[in-house]
């Protein structure tokens, strides 16, 4: 597994580090023997880090090219370092420090996301565009209240992988290869020193437990699917039926035979890997379903498909992010869609209830009756007269033409959380003030 577990490298010395330190503490190697490793092992991670190590598939992974190679620097003095720990809380202690620092990049990247939507959507908050059920015009809204929906996805996927690390941040060095160990060992100082909160409890489930894998291939599934639907939202309005929004022609590419054609392909590329993301996850579900206690050599799968999975959506979120910023409303065809459809209806049946007495069901008749004749007339309710909407409902004040006004239509959606604008400014001010 060295091709795929070298990526480890990194984990690998720190925890070898941290494990001499401990035996050297608890004197059960000698100090000078164990200083003797610790030089070694950062003579090691210099050779790697300056692309000078040979790895060597002869020594099968990460663990045992280290080994090899600081027998060759210190000699003899290299088989201290194994004492007191096995292969199986090795890896697993390596494997939970990379997914620690793989979230915190994630999660970082989500940050630098969201603030490029709350950008796009501090100059769009007197866009009006069509809200959507079904595909279909449904009510008025502010693009930047549409924004601010993935904000609050994104939004919960930094807290799902908050969450993974928080459940992660138990160590397993010291669980041996499943029983745990004879020798005085001081877990509490290794958990410490390579920062997690405290030891595992249970040295068989130390070895054998995948769910922080599964966590994170899972929170990655459920990233990859918010951005996928955004990407899907994008190459649809971006088409020529819908034409509601402009991508800057560096995130489009042409095509080999059409000269005219301007596609989105990022946006397309993103929505197509999403699959692979829940591909991850299947397979490492599939795995783990079947394995009785403790560990098996079918777990060497996690690497794989945690280190693809990482790379997959990392990508996909600094796309998402390009596509965000090349991102153009087109605020007269948004303003003239949202006219379409009849999507103040509703206001008149709520206009209804709050000015004529009339129960929600009455009023929403009433407005299916106006609808309806809108229809026959061809027309939208915008563009009926007073005399025209009298004829659906007698003893109505002038003022009912309001509205039909797409942009009362949004400002009179103060409900918190609703769509009108007083209320969106207070939640981009809200959600800048919590990304500081």
């Amino acid at each position: 597994s060295i091709d795929i577990d070298k990526r480890l490298f990194e984990e690998d010395i720190f925890g070898s580090i941290v494990h001499t330190k401990m035996l050297i503490k608890q004197k059960i190697i000698k100090k000078k023997v164990g200083v003797k490793i610790i030089n070694g092992l950062k003579k090691i991670r210099v050779e790697i880090r300056r692309n000078k190590f040979v790895f060597n598939k002869k020594y099968e992974d990460i663990h045992l090219n280290i080994e090899k190679r600081l027998f060759e620097i210190i000699g003899e003095n290299a088989g201290y370092l194994h004492i007191a720990r096995s292969r199986n809380d090795q890896v697993i202690t390596d494997f939970r420090l990379w997914i620690k620092k793989a979230s915190n990049e994630i999660i970082q990247n989500l940050h630098n996301l969201i603030k490029s939507f709350l950008k796009k959507s501090e100059t769009n908050i007197h866009t009006i565009m069509p809200g959507f059920t079904h595909l279909k015009n449904a009510q008025p809204i502010s693009f930047a209240h549409y924004l601010l929906a993935y904000v609050e996805m994104f939004k919960r996927d930094k807290k799902r992988f908050f969450s993974n690390i928080n459940y992660i941040d138990e160590c397993p060095l010291g669980a041996g290869a499943l029983a745990g160990t004879s020798y005085k060992i001081d877990r509490n100082f290794t958990s410490k020193k390579l920062g997690f909160k405290k030891p595992t409890d249970n040295s068989i489930d130390s070895v054998a437990d995948r769910d922080f894998v599964l966590d994170f291939l899972s929170s990655a599934s459920i990233c990859a699917m918010h951005i996928s639907r955004f990407a899907e939202e994008l190459i649809i309005w971006n088409s020529d039926i819908f034409k509601l929004v402009k991508i800057n022609d560096k995130m489009l590419t042409g095509s080999s035979m059409m000269p005219q054609k301007k596609n989105p392909d990022p946006a397309e590329l993103i929505r197509g890997r999403a699959g692979r993301n829940f591909g991850f996850l299947q397979a490492m579900l599939t795995t783990m379903k079947g394995l009785p206690l403790s560990y098996y050599k079918d777990m060497q799968e996690d690497k794989t498909l945690v280190f693809n999975s990482y790379d997959t959506l990392l990508e996909s979120i600094i796309i998402t992010n390009e596509l965000v910023k090349s991102l153009k409303a087109n605020k007269n065809r948004m303003l003239n869609l949202s006219n379409e459809g009849y999507t103040t209806a509703t206001d008149f049946s709520d206009y209804l209830v709050q000015n004529n007495n009339l129960s929600f069901r009455e009023a929403y008749k009433v407005s299916a009756k106006l609808v309806n004749y809108a229809e026959k007339k061809k027309k939208k309710l915008n563009e009926l007269s007073f005399d025209e909407v009298k004829k659906v409902k007698k003893n109505l004040n002038k003022n009912v033409m309001r509205v039909f006004d797409v942009t009362n239509s949004v400002n009179l959606k103060t409900s918190y959380g609703g769509t009108a604008t007083k209320n969106i400014k207070k939640m981009i001010f809200k959600l800048k003030r919590e990304l500081k």
